[in-house]
């Protein structure tokens, strides 16, 4: 395990920088080390390490979530609230329908079929979106219009909605019928994040004012609790849950409002966290993807994922409609909330594993997915941000 991590973290870092040199994503670089050292290709990575992949993955999104609560300014939000509701979920069901209205007839499948196709891709990826989010914050750019955070919410919730749809879907595939209460449960699962999230944030404000502890711990303590936020999430069974990503965001959130100051001084250390966290999640994100599974594929899963992706800008648009964003500020936010990513790569394998006769297809459109839109969808907003946005 120990020459894996080492090999994620130098190859990883040499790649990222290799990539940034010429003008491309660090993510790029290090999707591709992921590719290159997983099992589909040199398989250089111990099958220990790919064992817990997904958990690795899962802390750094949550140092990365974390790091966006802390240094976001509701302020510009609350200017655009409505749209900021509308793109937890319009989005992502306009990508549905996309894929209800295209996949039967260019692929050949039952709209079943195409619904749990579609709820396997619908989902915007926080790994890709969060960070860059977050530098946005960081330099000024479109933050008095409300355009990061607007991003930053949306992209939390966006996977809840996403989530619940596809394990409706996968109910409904083994003949147990579409459920009321798992669709209640999306908006009571968000509420409930934020609501545990800012009390906590607040009663950690209220520790840390009273109790005088290194910033580190300060940290360390964050970070377990939101480890135990995820796990008791993990391990609820009961019909109603909450969102324990939407809940660690709201944390620093409420840490924000009441302890500002040192609040910065944690956000400078989670930014220091995040310098290795990315490099893991990106690396890793990268050996999931079976490069075989490309093979097999045609023009038609390119032109699918086209697709489905225009109706996705179609659906933020309309999010959009009826603010004071300027033209080309929409463009900017229709580009940046296509990268697919995480989500895929957690559950684009679970229509296989089941059986189910269209998990083959599922499992490559995820793939191709993942390798077109999660690079481009990083570039486009490299690029793209200080053109597009103003500086405060």
């Amino acid at each position: 395990m120990l020459l894996s991590i080492a090999l994620i973290l130098l190859v990883g870092m040499c790649m990222s920088w290799i990539c940034q040199k010429i003008k491309l994503p660090g993510l790029l670089g290090m999707l591709a080390t992921g590719v290159v050292l997983g099992p589909y290709v040199l398989n250089l990575l111990d099958s220990s390490i790919l064992g817990i992949s997904s958990e690795l993955r899962k802390i750094a999104l949550i140092i990365i979530l974390t790091r966006a609560g802390l240094g976001l300014d509701l302020s510009g939000l609350k200017k655009i609230g409505r749209s900021a509701v509308m793109m937890c979920f319009v989005p992502a069901s306009f990508e549905l329908l996309g894929m209800l209205l295209i996949a039967p007839k260019l692929m050949g499948i039952t709209l079943l079929e195409a619904a749990i196709m579609g709820a396997v891709l619908a989902a915007v990826s926080p790994a890709v979106v969060v960070p860059r989010m977050v530098k946005l914050m960081e330099e000024g750019y479109g933050v008095k219009e409300g355009i990061p955070q607007l991003i930053l919410a949306g992209a939390s919730v966006d996977d809840v909605y996403v989530i619940v749809l596809f394990s409706t879907f996968v109910g409904m595939m083994q003949g147990k019928g579409a459920s009321v209460i798992s669709f209640v449960n999306i908006p009571v699962s968000i509420i409930l994040g934020i609501a545990i999230g800012l009390l906590i944030g607040v009663l950690l404000a209220c520790f840390f004012k009273k109790v005088h502890i290194r910033d580190t711990t300060k940290v360390l303590i964050i970070l377990s609790i939101s480890f135990l936020l995820v796990t008791i999430e993990d391990k609820m069974t009961t019909a109603i849950t909450f969102s324990a990503l939407i809940a660690i965001m709201f944390i620093g959130i409420g840490l924000q409002k009441k302890r500002e100051v040192v609040t910065k001084r944690i956000s400078v250390k989670y930014g220091k966290l995040w310098v290795g966290a990315e490099v893991f999640l990106f690396v890793l994100v990268g050996a999931t993807v079976n490069i075989g599974y490309l093979g097999k594929v045609g023009i038609k899963a390119v032109l699918l994922i086209a697709g489905a992706l225009v109706f996705r800008m179609l659906g933020v648009f309309v999010c959009l409609l009826g603010t004071s964003l300027r033209g080309k500020e929409k463009a900017f936010v229709m580009m940046a909330y296509t990268p697919k990513a995480t989500v895929q790569a957690a559950i684009g394998g679970i229509p296989l594993s089941l059986g189910f006769a269209c998990g083959d297809m599922v499992l490559t459109v995820a793939v191709l997915a993942i390798v077109l839109t999660a690079p481009l969808g990083a570039f486009v907003i490299d690029l793209s941000y200080k053109k597009l946005l103003d500086k405060r």
